[in-house]
């Protein structure tokens, strides 16, 4: 009997333990990670288009600092670069042409200043902007181009999907680390018909 007690008792102190003493939680150190700009590490950029799905158009900084998604394939305004800001999906957004940033201001309009995005790869394969300082709110643009305000957008709205494509005309030996790729046709190969025997 005394050896029952004395198991029950270690058996309780070791479950008493474990409750104590949690296993890591690395989502949440890289969340807390990602929110913390990166200034050590050397920066990434890549140069492409955004294509908005409800425009049919492409996302353009303008040289007074409007943004809109009015921008035609190759246009000059429509070809930004993208800058890595952590380890994370955190980027900048510039339009090369003006030097312009991509930004929102607190009532969720967008403007030409240096500001943070945190980009999210849709299942749909489709790409979200949202900002990183006030979350849940996305990039957006309705169908005749003008920017939606931030706070009343969703993940989910067809507004705030885009699609990275290179700008026309874009050679791909100009293409650095980290550019987005065109996709590969693939080229079935020829195979000829086996010879037939007709004699006999």
């Amino acid at each position: 009997y005394s050896f029952l007690n004395f198991f029950s008792l270690l058996l309780c102190f070791c479950c008493r333990l474990l409750q104590f003493t949690s296993t890591p939680n690395f989502k949440h150190h890289v969340t807390e990670q990602s929110r913390l700009s990166d200034r050590t590490s050397r920066r990434l950029t890549r140069t492409y288009q955004l294509y908005s799905r409800t425009s049919g158009k492409h996302v353009q900084v303008l040289a007074n600092k409007r943004v809109n998604a009015n921008g035609d394939d190759g246009a000059v305004h429509a070809k930004l670069e993208v800058e890595t800001d952590s380890f994370g999906s955190r980027v900048r957004i510039r339009g090369v042409k003006t030097g312009y940033y991509i930004c929102m201001n607190k009532r969720g309009k967008l403007i030409g200043k240096d500001c943070i995005f945190t980009e999210i790869v849709l299942e749909n394969n489709y790409t979200a902007l949202q900002n990183a300082k006030y979350e849940g709110w996305y990039m957006a643009f309705t169908r005749k181009g003008r920017p939606r305000k931030a706070s009343k957008t969703k993940q989910h709205q067809r507004e705030a999907h885009f699609m990275k494509r290179l700008p026309r005309g874009h050679l791909l030996t100009e293409r650095r680390p980290f550019d987005v790729l065109p996709l590969a046709v693939p080229v079935h190969p020829f195979r000829p018909e086996p010879l037939r025997d007709n004699c006999g």
